[in-house]
């Protein structure tokens, strides 16, 4: 158990960087999240528990992983999925919903038990990936500018803050523009004098419903977008700290734990990147052995967030829109930035990789009919747009690379 035995010293470092890893984390995205549940009709109540669900089973997953494998696994929350839900789902239900979240964490498991599954989902280019990421991504960073127009002095010294601190302090420019925005809020009167009111987040159980429409439009883009945007990162700054990760449990493990949170409002739990790359180096510890220490302060902290979950929600929800839309925009332009270098970096594929941004970003959706008997159709919903810029995208692809093989 010499791998348990720390320093004093050892452990103000193992706490410190875990401490931040925490707030970047959960400062930088929770306004996602927020918008993310509020886009399937989620009450305050159920948005507080879908805050929560997501926190506690963060801490399960991470202190679970990092104690059986002795290495700094941590897990954390799908941001490019929360975009997704948020950009992606209008018109379907909070019970739906969760049916989707349910068969996206499904995925993940399967994904881990089927080789021909988790070998088919390797073989989707990359550059299609990257580009249905940056559709999804790309409606945030549009609302930016119009909530400057709209209110300019809250929104411009926001923005001249968030690009300022990328210059130098860049991990910690979103946190201090959520801190900043809600100082000005609170400045102009923004909130109530009962918006404060603390108390201990409930988690609230609603029963998933699975509608087909709502799987393929939302379930399957969800799965697609945490493995290529969080899992598969998350592996890799694993194995860039000198670690050889055990890909099988941690995708059996946080689908699982996505499975079983969702009906709570948990939409993805998966591996943390950034927030990983954090914790996993020497700056937490100079022993690469004693790393995976940083699964109990880590589990601790989110505990404790997520039964302040609901004091979060009520604050953060009473800041005015255009503020809300700047720092949800802000948070996520390093990935947009990131997608779109990806999806452009293969020459061959611009083509099929443009097409899916541009269906993805256009929102534009198709009612999906299936006949039930006879000649009867029924409508079962919509396929969203990231299905459809996938669809189009890998056709596409399909299409040229046919047509090379045959000359």
């Amino acid at each position: 158990m010499s791998d348990v035995v720390v320093s004093r010293s050892g452990w103000f470092s193992i706490i410190s960087t875990t401490a931040t890893a925490v707030v970047v984390g959960f400062a930088s995205t929770i306004l996602l999240i927020m918008q993310a549940a509020q886009a399937v009709g989620a009450t305050p109540s159920q948005q507080a528990s879908w805050a929560a669900a997501l926190c506690f089973g963060q801490a399960i997953t991470t202190l679970y992983l990092s104690w059986t494998h002795r290495m700094p696994i941590i897990t954390a929350w799908s941001t490019p999925g929360a975009a997704l839900i948020a950009t992606s789902a209008s018109g379907i239900s909070y019970e739906n919903a969760l049916g989707a979240f349910v068969v996206a964490g499904l995925l993940m498991c399967l994904t881990a038990l089927i080789k021909p599954l988790a070998r088919a989902i390797a073989q989707i280019p990359a550059p299609i990936a990257a580009a249905m990421l940056a559709g999804v991504l790309l409606k945030y960073s549009l609302g930016v500018p119009a909530a400057a127009l709209s209110m300019p002095l809250f929104v411009l010294p926001l923005i001249i803050v968030f690009f300022g601190l990328r210059l130098s302090f860049a991990l910690f420019a979103v946190p201090v523009v959520v801190v900043l925005g809600v100082a000005m809020a609170a400045f102009a009167g923004s909130f109530s004098s009962d918006c404060c009111v603390v108390g201990i987040t409930r988690l609230e159980w609603t029963t998933p419903e699975f509608d087909g429409a709502t799987i393929l439009s939302l379930g399957v883009p969800l799965f697609l977008v945490t493995m290529a945007s969080q899992n598969l990162p998350g592996f890799a700054v694993l194995r860039a700290s000198g670690y050889e990760p055990p890909v099988t449990s941690c995708l059996l493990t946080t689908g699982f734990a996505s499975m079983v949170a969702a009906p709570f409002g948990s939409h993805s739990i998966n591996l943390a990147a950034i927030t990983a790359s954090l914790v996993t180096g020497p700056d937490t510890h100079e022993d690469p052995a004693k790393r995976w220490l940083v699964a109990w302060p880590y589990a601790v902290l989110y505990v404790a967030v997520g039964l302040a979950a609901a004091l979060f929600v009520q604050v953060l929800g009473s800041l005015p829109a255009a503020l809300i839309t700047t720092i949800a925009g802000l948070a996520l332009f390093s990935p947009l930035m990131g997608s779109v270098v990806a999806m452009l970096k293969e020459a061959r594929d611009i083509e099929s990789a443009l097409i899916t941004f541009l269906v993805t970003a256009s929102g534009v959706t198709i009612p999906l009919w299936l006949p039930v008997g006879g000649s009867q159709w029924v409508s079962f919903g919509n396929l969203g747009a990231a299905f459809l810029g996938l669809v189009a995208g890998l056709l596409l692809f399909g299409a040229r690379h046919l047509m090379v093989s045959r000359k």
